[in-house]
């Protein structure tokens, strides 16, 4: 087989991963479900790469007002490479203890709100520590994260401690450990990683679960659509009305800002 033909079945055996993981998957979409229908937010971070999955969830087509994504620029923005905002200093800054507090310390967290956080390692200590801050609020914690990878690497935290150690629910993206799928020859290291397509594959799978939810429960998602689907006219409404039903959620989150682990 080519190299493509390699990656597309190693793609097909993370559908087969998160196929397994439907009962942990429908749990997710409970907690979620709750969360939403009871008028808070779905907290969901990641630092790097990972932040792709935060943006999947929301805002994009087919998808719904519910979710707060908690992306750090200073954290995920790689396009420079290199100079100023750079990615030597993103790695360094998801490494630095107290940032997740300072994050944190944004929002009136309560303990009905969840939280989501995608990270494929599991050892860096940004999302460890948000991890960490959200379940000393109260809050269950869904992780992301590539469990064979996760077992093989060694924490970034002072105590060793990882993402899983501060999570009420683990979802596997099943890639393997170091991500990469595709080994060359000639070449001794492999390419092409799994992680994003095994971690989509892990969000679109709850939200199509909690859109159903929603509906079941006679709150039917407002959903960002295409016009090529529902023609102009309905996508713009369903598109400021979405938009303007996540500001409503997001200002009960600056409410009480600053009072100590607010319920």
């Amino acid at each position: 087989m080519s190299p493509s033909e390699i990656y597309l079945q190693k793609c097909r055996g993370l559908l087969e991963v998160v196929q397994n993981q439907q009962p942990a998957i429908n749990l997710a979409a409970d907690w979620f479900s709750a969360t939403i229908l009871a008028g808070r937010m779905v907290h969901v971070f990641a630092s790097g790469h990972s932040r792709i999955m935060v943006e999947e969830m929301w805002p994009r087509y087919g998808s719904f007002p519910g979710f707060n994504p908690i992306v750090e620029l200073s954290l995920t923005f790689h396009n420079l490479v290199v100079g100023a905002n750079g990615q030597r200093q993103a790695m360094f800054l998801e490494n630095v203890s107290g940032l997740a507090g300072r994050i944190l310390r944004n929002f009136d967290i309560r303990n009905q709100d969840t939280a989501l956080i995608i990270s494929s390692s599991g050892c860096n200590i940004v999302p460890i520590e948000m991890a960490e801050g959200f379940k000393q609020r109260g809050v269950k914690v869904v992780s992301i994260i590539s469990v064979a990878h996760a077992e093989q690497s060694s924490s970034n935290d002072a105590r060793r401690r990882k993402l899983a150690d501060f999570s009420d629910l683990i979802l596997d993206t099943g890639a393997p450990v170091g991500d990469a799928m595709v080994k060359i020859e000639g070449l001794d290291t492999p390419v092409a990683p799994g992680s994003t397509i095994g971690g989509c594959l892990l969000i679109n799978s709850i939200k199509a679960l909690v859109a159903d939810r929603l509906t079941r429960a006679g709150q039917p998602p407002t959903v960002l659509s295409a016009g090529a689907v529902v023609g102009r006219q309905r996508a713009r409404e369903l598109f400021e009305a979405a938009y303007d039903q996540h500001a409503h959620r997001l200002a009960r989150l600056y409410e009480k800002v600053g009072e100590p682990l607010s319920r």
